[in-house]
């Protein structure tokens, strides 16, 4: 039977090769079967083979390289670059729990003061703002200085003369009569824009703003702590008569009902008109021009600087913050002149050791 392999021309017979015996124990080379047609073609694999050990090579230089990252890191070695992968996601862990408390602690400081409601619609211009403010502190300070003198010495009496309790009731009459000059004043400029839209001066016992009221009072302390910064950084400026005196002599003198009647103008009379005022009327009137926020301290520094006190600034800018943050929680003017109150009886207590 005829094959390709027989009309192949046999090679003539060699002598034996002259090399050693070691070269001649080598493995022997492949047979070449080429054919003199052939010659000169360089045989090359084909594409699939070749692409099967391209893959076979990437593979083995994937696990050569994974062994050595583990060798690093089990040696305690860096990677390349100098950068260290243990570290790094070590770093990138205390990251995450860092970021895992920042954003708890957003939460609940979002929940605590998140200001709910519709935005108040002011209907009337900052000129209408600046002429109520104007025109109120005027009336306290005509009313105080000027009218109940006027009316208590036409009447026969002088305060000068007068015992404690007679100077603890004029006191309130005082604060009775400039607070109702103040409302008067309010509702007379206030008045072409009635029916006022919803949301203004309101007062209701429901809801949970006594949780408001509340939380409020844990800020004492801090207004406690800033007033007597206060006190050091302006130590030399005298405060100005205001019937101080006339309190700390009740107090000394054990009056019950003096203290009665001192207690009913610092935490009754007061709390009702300055918030009728600051918070009712100021802080939602600022809110047509700025923030919320901004119309908080806006608010809470003009219900400082009225009082005329440069020892007193820096506490009551920040109580006026706090009562501003509770109005704007509960819209209800009933928190603020109750957390208004528990101050002013906690200042009154105070005095009082």
């Amino acid at each position: 039977m005829a094959g390709p392999s027989r009309c192949l021309p046999r090679p003539p017979l060699a002598a034996p090769s002259p090399l050693p015996l070691v070269s001649r124990l080598r493995a022997p080379k492949a047979a070449s079967f080429t054919s003199p047609s052939l010659r000169g073609i360089q045989l090359r694999p084909s594409p699939e083979a070749a692409n099967k050990r391209w893959r076979l090579g990437r593979v083995l230089c994937f696990m050569n390289e994974e062994e050595e990252r583990k060798k690093s890191l089990d040696n305690g070695g860096f990677e390349i670059m100098g950068v260290n992968p243990a570290r790094e996601l070590e770093n990138d862990r205390l990251e995450e729990k860092d970021k895992h408390w920042i954003s708890r602690i957003r939460k609940v400081v979002d929940r605590t003061f998140k200001l709910d409601g519709e935005p108040w619609i002011v209907p009337w211009t900052g000129e209408t703002i600046v002429q109520v403010m104007l025109l109120w502190i005027l009336s306290f300070w005509f009313v105080g200085s000027w009218i109940v003198p006027f009316l208590t010495h036409a009447t026969g009496f002088n305060k000068s003369t007068l015992t404690l309790r007679g100077q603890a009731l004029y006191s309130l009459l005082t604060d009775l009569a400039e607070g109702l000059a103040g409302i008067a004043i309010l509702h007379r400029c206030l008045a072409r824009f009635y029916p006022l839209p919803p949301g203004w001066f309101i007062f209701k016992l429901k809801g949970s703003w006594h949780l408001d009221v509340g939380l409020g009072c844990f800020l004492f302390p801090l207004v406690n702590f800033l007033s007597r910064v206060n006190l050091n950084l302006v130590p030399s400026i005298p405060t100005p008569p205001m019937g101080v005196s006339s309190v700390e002599q009740s107090i000394l003198a054990r009056d019950p009902v003096a203290m009665a009647l001192y207690a009913v103008v610092v935490s009754v009379c007061a709390p009702v008109w300055e918030e009728i005022v600051f918070r009712g009327f100021l802080l939602p009137s600022l809110t047509r021009y700025m923030s919320l926020w901004s119309s908080i301290l806006v608010s809470a520094v003009a219900f400082a600087l009225v009082h005329f006190n440069s020892q007193r600034l820096l506490p009551l800018v920040c109580l006026g913050v706090v009562m501003g943050v509770v109005f704007a929680r509960s819209r209800n003017l009933l928190a603020s002149m109750l957390l208004h109150s528990l101050w002013n009886g906690f200042v009154f207590l105070d005095l009082m050791k």
